[in-house]
């Protein structure tokens, strides 16, 4: 994707760049992309200029409006050796809802100063600009490790000076942890995330919604009725194939490694996909196909991103979404210390305050992402906190498949292979 550049004042909180499409930031090819609403937040200073490129993010706007009603101020302690002073952010403009900056700054008395972004290369480009030193804390995605590495634009973290990271769910921090250790330390933390799963029509599958799996998609019972994105079906076939031990594939991570790798791998499922295509009632490439083939087109079943899904479930419609016995695939934003932060202390103090269950549940709340506080579910209104529990029963939190970093010749490689099963 082209990076696009765009420009806002430090404490400039406002974004006109949204959309409701859910792409993954590394995996979705642009055509996979929709422009859909805007969004303003509080405490705007300027407008942000729309661009035709676009991301992932705003689907997510559906599920959860800016604030978070219901919440009181979040039970934290500050500390006082950094109870003044300023943060530099450079930020997704929709993952810090109000009231989680501004009750941190009356809490702290640290000025935090946000400054914008909407795409990953964005991200890269103000990082490795001359004016990377404005900033203290960005924002990478979990996938973008290798170009972050790359980049050596970050500062490992002190662990002794994360109070909460205990809090963290088990399987967000492994996220980071497996990618973003470096020369021996930590250089990302997960700050929310979202899922790709199973969604359903609660009337059409009857009988049928326990215990649900990738394979689901190609039962017989379902021919002519699944939904999916062309390169995450071939994925999920590869996936109940490693977990029912058709095909070990080390939860398809041996289809990373080298080009030789990837091919013995994806060459059955791609002919399995292939000769099953008839199970295909459309492939997807927004939020708005997604909603459409449940609601309009006779879709039954589908592997689709969280946020269309619960949209349609809150409008009262007959959709559910569950994370399948696989384990959901997820990507994972997060935090990381800039080598050229002047406010440590007062870094380190926002991101021990983000990792209480309360604020958490703010964020969760205002923003429509998953929280990575353990227990913050039970912070959240009534609503997020049902579909949170639906979507993620029992221990399927720690079963989730994280996207992981991609080398360009994977990229190249398997778009051969979306290809081939799109043109079939």
């Amino acid at each position: 994707m082209s990076a696009i550049f765009l420009h806002a004042t430090n404490r400039s909180i406002i974004a006109n760049m949204f959309h409701d499409s859910p792409a993954h930031k590394t995996l979705a090819a642009p055509n996979e992309l929709s422009l859909k609403k805007t969004m303003t937040m509080n405490r705007a200073t300027s407008t942000l200029a729309r661009s035709p490129k676009f991301s992932r993010r705003s689907f997510l706007k559906s599920v959860g409006a800016v604030g978070a009603a219901g919440l009181g101020s979040p039970l934290y302690v500050k500390n006082a050796l950094s109870s003044s002073g300023e943060l530099n952010l450079l930020m997704w403009a929709d993952e810090f809802p109000d009231p989680v900056i501004p009750n941190f700054e009356k809490l702290t008395g640290i000025k935090v100063n946000p400054s914008l972004f909407s795409q990953d290369e964005e991200q890269f480009y103000k990082l490795q600009a001359a004016e990377s030193a404005a900033y203290d804390l960005c924002q990478p995605a979990r996938n973008r490790s290798i170009q972050f590495k790359d980049m050596d634009v970050l500062a490992p973290y002190d662990l002794s000076k994360l109070k909460n990271i205990s809090a963290i769910v088990p399987s967000m921090l492994r996220g980071s942890e497996d990618f973003w250790t470096w020369d021996g330390s930590l250089h990302h933390l997960p700050h929310c995330w979202r899922s790709e799963a199973i969604s359903f029509r609660t009337d059409l599958l009857r009988g049928r919604q326990q215990g649900l799996s990738y394979g689901t998609l190609w039962d017989e019972e379902v021919r002519g009725h699944t939904q999916g994105r062309v390169h995450s079906l071939l994925l999920g076939i590869g996936l109940w194939w490693d977990q029912s031990g058709k095909m070990p594939s080390n939860r398809m991570l041996d289809g990373y490694v080298d080009e030789t790798g990837f091919r013995a791998v994806w060459d059955p499922i791609l002919e399995f996909a292939i000769a099953h295509k008839g199970w295909i009632r459309q492939f997807w490439n927004s939020s708005e196909e997604t909603k459409a083939g449940l609601m309009a087109n006779d879709v039954w079943i589908g592997q689709t991103w969280e946020g269309p899904s619960v949209t349609l479930k809150d409008a009262g419609e007959p959709v559910g979404f569950v994370s399948p016995k696989e384990g959901a695939l997820v990507w994972l934003d997060g935090l990381s210390l800039t080598k050229t932060a002047q406010n440590i202390d007062q870094a380190y103090e926002f991101i021990n305050y983000l990792m209480t269950p309360e604020v958490a549940a703010q964020i969760a709340d205002g923003s429509g992402y998953n929280p990575v506080v353990l227990g913050a579910e039970n912070h959240t209104s009534e609503k997020f906190r049902k579909n949170f529990l639906e979507a993620y029963p029992g221990d399927s939190i720690n079963n989730v498949w994280h996207w992981p970093p991609e080398q360009d010749w994977y990229r190249e490689i398997r778009s051969q292979y979306v290809e081939q099963f799109r043109s079939a």
